[in-house]
């Protein structure tokens, strides 16, 4: 699949299933592993970022069976090793942050694209603790000799939920509690299961604490992925059709996408909501007159995994949109800014890089091109919706979806 042609369409009413939550699932690997007793993870998503996860457990010594797209995991304590976390930096970053307080010597890896991004602000302050670390210029690969931690009050100098899960699970054995304080609240999912797990977290506003705790195995169901259906749901807007998505998460630090929906003029309803440990439901969306994209420091945190999308949206509504303060994606070694504006503007959009952020003035016809995606599964498929709303356009390297949701082209664009 490593070349795509996405014709252009004409109109979009569609209700399907996306791929299971990426984000959970990996945590739900990690600490399903990590803990005492046997797990139950259903609707798990088979990517490779959680392939790799799963991988990585198993050389720590969990015992993992898959059926069909449910885990049976068995934790079991870990021993030391080195593992290869492709290109999952969710999965790097967690264990970083696990494995510090832990008896043992280890090495966390990845592939090339991973060993470029920094982990110096996961490293800094573990090594605050006590963490003994030793590391390639704050890169990957990252040494870990398993040492006695203190305690942390930490104020978190930039929104990363990686970072600020990775504090917590050092404080899963650490002597005195992780405190973590955010500029703006990022998602909970590790919080969330940490307390399906026994795990001692307390919350309050932007402050999250985390005490040593013996955490046991319990069972998990992995809704879909919202940052997934943020796809075919913007190509129901770009297209003025409908587009209903069932059973997806709808956590409230993960729904920033529909606010900004909602914002812009589009209609969203949600139906069939479920209030568990991970609240979910189906969720609607039809198009109408629409109003540019309007996005600001604020309010990135909360539609960070959706930028490439928005920005493609953005290029089929008339008037200029702007999105500011994604320092996260133009900071970080996989450069997402300035790899979508090179996309939509191979498609013809008008679209420029600013700090930290894009304009894109909209209402131009696009036309057929061809992209590459740099390895990045959310610019391939927010090139995707562009060009199927616009002109088609031909993807090359798009077997990168397979990192976070392989069934893309097949169940979004031409199911």
């Amino acid at each position: 699949m490593s070349k795509v042609t996405v014709p252009k369409l004409n109109s979009y009413d569609r209700t399907l299933t996306v791929a299971p939550d990426k984000s959970i699932s990996v945590r739900a690997v990690v600490l399903c592993s990590y803990a005492h007793g046997k797990s139950t993870v259903r609707n798990i998503s088979l990517c490779d970022d959680v392939l790799s996860a799963i991988d990585c457990m198993r050389r720590l010594g969990a015992n993992i069976t898959i059926e069909g797209n449910t885990a049976h995991i068995t934790g079991a304590p870990f021993r030391s090793c080195s593992v290869d976390c492709g290109n999952s930096d969710t999965t790097a970053r967690l264990l970083i942050g696990l494995l510090s307080g832990l008896n043992g010597v280890f090495e966390v890896n990845g592939n090339m694209p991973l060993a470029l991004r920094s982990m110096r602000h996961i490293i800094d302050p573990l090594r605050l603790m006590g963490a003994r670390i030793t590391d390639a210029d704050g890169h990957l690969p990252v040494r870990i000799i398993g040492s006695p931690l203190g305690g942390l009050e930490y104020f978190m100098p930039l929104s990363s939920a990686q970072i600020k899960s990775a504090l917590l699970l050092a404080g899963l054995n650490s002597s005195s509690t992780v405190t973590v304080t955010e500029k703006i609240k990022t998602r909970d999912h590790t919080e969330r299961m940490l307390k399906t797990l026994n795990g001692e977290v307390t919350e309050d506003g932007d402050t999250v604490q985390c005490a040593n705790s013996v955490l046991f195995g319990n069972d998990i169901t992995v809704p879909g992925d919202i940052s997934a259906a943020a796809y075919p749901l913007a190509l129901g807007v770009c297209l003025n059709g409908s587009c209903t998505v069932k059973n997806v998460g709808l956590n409230e630090t993960r729904t920033g996408f529909l606010d900004v929906l909602r914002k812009i003029g589009a209609k969203v309803e949600v139906s069939n909501f479920v209030d568990g440990a991970e609240p979910s439901g189906d969720i609607t969306v039809s198009g109408g007159r629409l109003r540019p994209i309007i996005i600001g420091a604020s309010d990135v945190s909360h539609v960070i995994d959706e930028i490439p999308i928005l920005c493609a949206l953005a290029c089929h509504i008339d008037g200029i949109s702007v999105i500011e303060g994604a320092w996260e994606l133009c900071n970080n070694d996989s450069a997402v800014i300035s790899a979508t504006v090179a996309a939509l503007k191979a498609l013809g959009a008008d679209i420029e890089e600013i700090d930290g952020g894009m304009i894109i003035r909209g209402g131009k016809k696009l036309t057929c091109g061809c992209i590459d995606p740099r390895d990045d599964h959310r610019i391939a498929m927010a090139a995707a919706v562009a060009g199927a709303a616009g002109g088609g356009v031909c993807i090359t390297n798009a077997d990168c979806v397979e990192v976070g949701y392989p069934s893309f082209f097949a169940e979004v664009i031409g199911g």
